[in-house]
């Protein structure tokens, strides 16, 4: 899914409609399918090994269902087991929850919170430092820093 986005003249009252820089008008064509770990990944601001710690992460938070809910989970319930591949929806969401806070719990305290936001909530590293109250461009230093600590935990070399 992709949209077009216009450049537009601005003034106290708001954007003038039809307007563009010096009388052009610029499209930008935005891929909002495109995570924010993508975007600095192919920018070159994190590396492999971290990008994939990001992806790691993100597919355990996936398959932990952390993410919001609109219905309840109506499973069969296991009467016998006959192996680790024999496991249940609920017993894959469990182990994948453990990895999860075990890689947070890795990040360490400070960084997990921006770690959780632009890995797990699509948060821009902008919009994370401002939900955070911490100073502009410090998001990527601390992003970084997390995505090591989890790329450790996650035996990522």
């Amino acid at each position: 899914m992709q949209r077009r986005l216009v450049e537009r003249e601005l003034t106290e009252e708001g954007p003038i409609r039809g307007s563009g820089a010096k009388g052009k008008r610029r499209t930008v064509t935005v891929n909002l399918a495109e995570s924010p770990l993508s975007w600095l990944h192919s920018r070159g601001h994190i590396d492999d090994r971290l990008f994939d710690a990001g992806e790691r992460l993100r597919l355990d938070f996936e398959r932990a269902q952390l993410g919001p809910r609109v219905t309840m989970r109506w499973d069969p319930v296991r009467s016998r087991t006959t192996g680790e591949q024999d496991l249940t929806a609920s017993e894959r969401a469990l182990a994948a929850k453990q990895r999860f806070d075990g890689a947070l719990d890795q990040a360490g305290k400070g960084l997990a919170d921006m770690l959780w936001r632009v890995v797990c909530g699509n948060e821009a590293l902008p919009e994370a430092e401002r939900a955070l109250g911490w100073p502009a461009r410090s998001g990527k230093l601390v992003l970084r820093l997390a995505l090591d600590r989890v790329a450790d935990f996650y035996r990522i070399v």
